[in-house]
């Protein structure tokens, strides 16, 4: 009889170990070689570059998908395209899915709809980040709407985990179609140089019913989605380190909005010289980047969306070691002026810490919104308020800097007192106005330039008068609209020391459902 069973429990254990190896091979080995020939990982080899050596629990290793039709039932792989479960980056949980081009191409069917579905679920539950790793060719066409009811499965938990616990989206293939739809709605999106393509409709399709003609990458490729459409925040020269970046990221974000963001124990102040980065002319350019760098800890500065609205900037850093959302006017790309792709890049960025807990610091220098029919016909007005109800909507410690100029209805949109900032502070040269001198010279004293008998000599003395008068911070520091005008060199400091008294930070709202952001 124990003979029976112990022979019983071999041939079980036998069965378990083949079917595990099985699963372990996605489309086979030939498929998994033309990955590699593409340049690209399998899935599991990005599950296992991602997560901490051995940590990796697999969920749903052998499901497989019913369907029937289309000879399917003879074409079955444990997995069905799509491998899932948790484990640890630098000892953190977090809970991923890596899509399998080999099987079926990464398309999705119900069951992967099932797995996904089932990983989202119980993320929201134990409060931790979802990694996303996308390689698919879109819905499994075999499977009819049942690959559509899968996608809006996964849409509706993308929505109910936003704010919830971070969602980020790898895009390590194609992304095409309504798949597209899942990163969109997560707070961040990564994609890999000549590999990772994001499209509602592809190049043959877009000829056939347009006529144009276009390339893959220039339709959905890194370089378009970085720079061009912002629906990536980074792009990266290969799927390491696309995904060495993602384990940075993680240092700055807390593992759901049950917690804050973690301090770190070490922090290194910068060693360079803030005050001879910013120009005295207000007219002069230079690069947001390098401030923000001069203030925050050495080297922890972590850019997103860098190629995209170059005249706001925005990122996470630490400062004393506490983890801070940032964002900057950028003079050295179109003055720093705030335009309609500015105002939505900032908006979603200020949102996202607001949900985590982080706290934002923000750097000032702004002429205004950007003029022109193309910007009002395009809904400057619709898009700029994002911005503004975002830093209204934040109940985060807001910390804001004004460096040089703050200008006009751009001044209340960037952080000012008046929306709720916790600590303004102004360096001795910032010009707080309702647009710049010259401008407003050029109105308020149009009769005395027009009659003077040297109308360049009396602007320019008018313009100076005026400058002296209300182009410094001190009118708006004795209406208490600044809180501290202090030298650039004391702004690390200021920081620090506004982070420190507003940690315990506690503000009630109003009752209600949602607000009713302007989309």
């Amino acid at each position: 009889m124990d003979a029976a069973f112990e022979k019983k429990a071999a041939k079980a254990k036998e069965t378990l170990d083949l079917m595990r190896a099985q699963s372990t091979l996605g489309g086979g080995e030939k498929r998994q070689k033309a990955q590699h020939d593409r340049g690209k990982m399998t899935a599991r080899e990005r599950i296992t570059y991602l997560l901490d050596d051995g940590s990796f629990q697999e969920l749903d290793a052998f499901a497989k998908h019913d369907c029937t039709d289309f000879g399917m039932e003879e074409k079955s792989f444990l997995g069905d395209g799509v491998v899932t479960g948790f484990g640890t980056i630098e000892g953190r949980l977090v809970y991923v899915f890596s899509q399998d081009f080999t099987v079926f191409g990464g398309s999705l069917s119900a069951m992967m709809a099932k797995k996904i579905v089932k990983l989202q679920d119980l993320a929201m539950q134990n409060g931790a980040p979802v990694i996303g790793i996308n390689d698919s060719g879109g819905a499994r066409i075999q499977e009819g709407v049942a690959s559509l009811g899968g996608y809006a499965d996964i849409f509706y938990r993308n929505v109910q985990a936003s704010g919830v616990i971070p969602q980020i989206s790898l895009i390590m293939g194609p992304c095409a179609g309504g798949a597209v739809y899942s990163p969109a709605i997560t707070d961040f999106v990564f994609m890999v140089d000549q590999t990772s393509h994001m499209f509602i409709t592809g190049p043959e399709v877009i000829k056939t019913v347009t006529g144009e003609e276009v390339t893959f990458e220039k339709l959905g490729g890194s370089v378009t989605h970085t720079r061009d459409s912002g629906v990536a925040d980074i792009r990266f020269s290969s799927e390491a380190a696309a995904i060495l970046g993602l384990k940075q990221l993680l240092k700055y974000i807390p593992s759901s909005n049950r917690e804050k963001p973690a301090k770190l124990e070490t922090a290194k102040a910068p060693t360079t010289n803030i005050a001879s980065i910013v120009p005295a002319n207000p007219n002069q350019p230079y690069q947001a980047k390098e401030l923000v760098e001069a203030v925050v800890d050495q080297g922890s500065f972590f850019e997103i969306k860098e190629h995209y609205a170059k005249n706001i900037l925005i990122g996470f850093a630490h400062i004393d070691g506490q983890s801070v959302g940032v964002v900057a006017n950028n003079p050295g790309a179109l003055a720093g002026v705030l335009d309609i792709n500015a105002s939505v890049k900032a908006a979603r960025f200020v949102r996202f810490c607001d949900a985590f807990h982080i706290p934002l610091v923000t750097f000032v220098d702004v002429p205004g919104f950007l003029p022109g029919t193309d910007q009002e016909s395009g809904g400057i007005i619709r898009h700029g308020a994002k911005l503004l109800y975002a830093y209204c909507e934040a109940t985060v410690p807001k910390l804001t800097v004004i460096v040089r100029k703050a200008y006009g209805g751009a001044y209340d949109v960037m952080s000012s007192k008046h929306i709720g900032s916790d600590l303004n502070l102004a360096w001795p040269n910032a010009e707080i106005a309702v647009m710049g001198a010259a401008g407003a010279c050029n109105i308020i004293f149009r009769k005395e330039i027009s009659a003077a008998a040297n109308k360049e000599e009396k602007r320019a003395e008018l313009v100076s008068q005026y400058t002296e008068k209300f182009a410094n911070p001190y009118i708006a520091a004795s209406k208490g609209f600044i809180d501290a005008v202090i030298h650039p060199e004391e702004t690390r400091a200021k920081l620090m020391a506004g982070l420190a008294a507003t940690k315990n930070k506690e503000q009630n709202r109003a009752n209600r459902k949602h607000g009713n952001i302007p989309l």
